[in-house]
């Protein structure tokens, strides 16, 4: 590869680390806030705006997987949770902070948004390391499996089985620490759970399409992929 191709290639991995990253870090912020979205008028999705950007996070590392292989999928996974102890370290400093009289966030807002995302990243974070890393090896025995075809099979059965154990997880763990009620528990699995297939579905075209986009930048062979070393 020239040294031009490969320079381009590290700037797309350092973009879509940082997507990563952001999506990562920002739904462990938001999750708080909770919506209805009844997109099909038979079943209304009970979601956490946190679950908006999280899908990102497994369309990029399905995206690396596949170009960049699985040495540099893990390293993002890796990277996402440094990200997520250094911004929890952020909120937890800035809530012991006092606030001045004419601010126009006091302590009681900012403990009431904020307060509770030192256990949401605890809970997110082992929720995402068992769902990354799984989604990760599925992917690769189904790439080796199939010789590097099926692009829409790999990356559908790797999304659906860790969003699976991700979602359980975290809405477990959420609500044994009593961040969440039980009486929610069930729905929120399910609504989350068919939420993210629902978009793992969806964002298959997508994959191709980037996975397109290298193959022809790059020159890459079916099953090929990019070395940064």
């Amino acid at each position: 590869m020239l040294l031009k191709e490969k320079l381009l290639a590290s700037q797309i991995y350092l973009i879509l680390t940082a997507l990563f990253v952001t999506s990562l870090v920002v739904s462990n912020l938001i999750f708080q806030k909770f919506f209805f979205w009844n997109p099909f008028g038979w079943f209304p999705f009970e979601l956490s705006v946190g679950l908006l950007p999280y899908p990102i996070t497994f369309l990029i590392t399905d995206v690396i997987s596949e170009i960049y292989g699985k040495k540099k999928a893990n390293q993002i996974v890796v990277t996402g949770i440094f990200a997520s102890i250094f911004s929890i370290l952020i909120v937890l400093v800035a809530n012991y902070t006092t606030a001045t009289a004419w601010s126009p966030v006091d302590n009681l807002l900012y403990t009431k948004v904020f307060g509770l995302s030192p256990l949401a990243v605890l809970a997110s974070m082992l929720a995402y390391l068992f769902a990354q890393f799984i989604d990760i090896r599925i992917y690769h025995f189904w790439k080796q499996k199939t010789k590097g075809n099926h692009l829409w099979l790999r990356n559908n059965l790797s999304t659906f089985s860790s969003q699976f154990i991700d979602t359980f997880v975290v809405v477990l763990l959420l609500s044994l620490f009593n961040v969440l009620p039980w009486n929610v528990f069930g729905k929120l699995i399910l609504s989350g759970f068919l939420f993210k297939v629902l978009i793992a579905a969806l964002d298959t075209p997508v994959l191709y399409l980037i996975v397109f986009f290298f193959r022809k930048k790059f020159h890459l062979k079916k099953g090929e992929e990019l070395s940064l070393d």
